[in-house]
């Protein structure tokens, strides 16, 4: 029999790491874009860790607060795919709440002193943030059952993400600073399509009406593929301008093994080792967006 993992194992696991790219990858482009303006070096690095801990932050609550409020639906009772704290009955449903919140709690500490020492405009778009993370699955109708998981993720883990950290830096946005947060906000959605196609029959009957559920498994499929092209096309877009940046197209490398298992109709279980390979894409054609944005 499988050994449990217990202690801070457990809450690692909870956190689900596979996901935490979506937290490191937009402050980074933002890091990348900073550099290029040559903002001041001890403003660049104090503004670049605290936006780092609010996204990382931020996105464990929303992780902790997802397994809470699938938790008590019952919506994990029959899940495929890592830990669920609440669903698998190894931690008490309010505990995982508290949890939730201390991490937002975090986000919103870190926040307000990125708020205090920038621009005051900070403080409802945080508040939004951690609204639209709670509101994902918890509350009466969570968006997150409705078909809009991909667009709450475009709009905080992409634009809002990286927008909002490259203003607390350098208090400008262009429209380089904006095609580069579509591209963030494309890999992150990239990431939620696979987590959700897996999660299909399960969510089906629990009549959690995910945009996978509501598309079908084929059209996920092709709908994931999409996401790639467009972050494609993003780059090359932004390299016509800054050709430096095009070495964002080495990192596509990475998802190929994703991109091979989604195509060859992977399923389930199968599809588990697809959210870490679509992870570390996200992660390497990030990493290589923000040097090319920096050079």
């Amino acid at each position: 029999m499988e050994k449990q993992p217990s202690g801070l194992q457990l809450w690692i696991l909870g956190a689900r790491p596979r996901t935490l790219p979506a937290a490191f990858v937009p402050v980074f482009v933002a890091f990348g874009i900073a550099i290029a303006q040559d903002v001041e070096r001890p403003k660049l690095w104090w503004c670049g860790v605290f936006a780092l801990i609010v996204s990382v932050a931020l996105q464990v609550g929303v992780n902790y607060a997802n397994d809470y409020s699938d938790g008590i639906k019952g919506t994990d009772n029959k899940r495929v795919g890592p830990l669920r704290l609440v669903g698998s009955g190894l931690v008490p449903a309010k505990t995982v709440k508290i949890a939730a919140f201390i991490a937002f709690g975090i986000a919103a500490v870190f926040g307000l002193f990125i708020a205090m020492a920038t621009t005051l405009l900070l403080i409802p778009l945080g508040a939004l943030c951690i609204a639209a993370g709670w509101l994902y699955t918890g509350g009466p109708k969570p968006y997150g059952y409705l078909g809009f998981g991909e667009l709450f993720v475009f709009v905080f883990f992409g634009l809002v993400a990286t927008c909002g950290s490259v203003y607390a830096i350098t208090q400008t946005i262009d429209a380089e600073t904006v095609f580069a947060s579509c591209i963030v906000g494309l890999l992150a959605c990239a990431l939620l399509v696979v987590n959700n196609l897996r999660d299909i029959p399960g969510d089906t009957t629990s009549n959690k009406l995910t945009l996978a559920v509501r598309m079908g498994d084929a059209m996920t499929r092709k709908l994931y593929y999409a996401m790639f092209l467009y972050v494609v096309l993003l780059i090359v877009l932004i390299g016509t301008r800054d050709r430096s940046v095009l070495i964002a197209l080495v990192g596509l490398v990475a998802a190929y093994p994703a991109l091979k298992a989604v195509k060859s109709g992977a399923l389930g279980r199968d599809l588990i080792p697809v959210l870490g390979a679509t992870g570390k894409a996200q992660l390497a054609i990030g990493l290589l967006l923000a040097v090319g944005l920096a050079l």
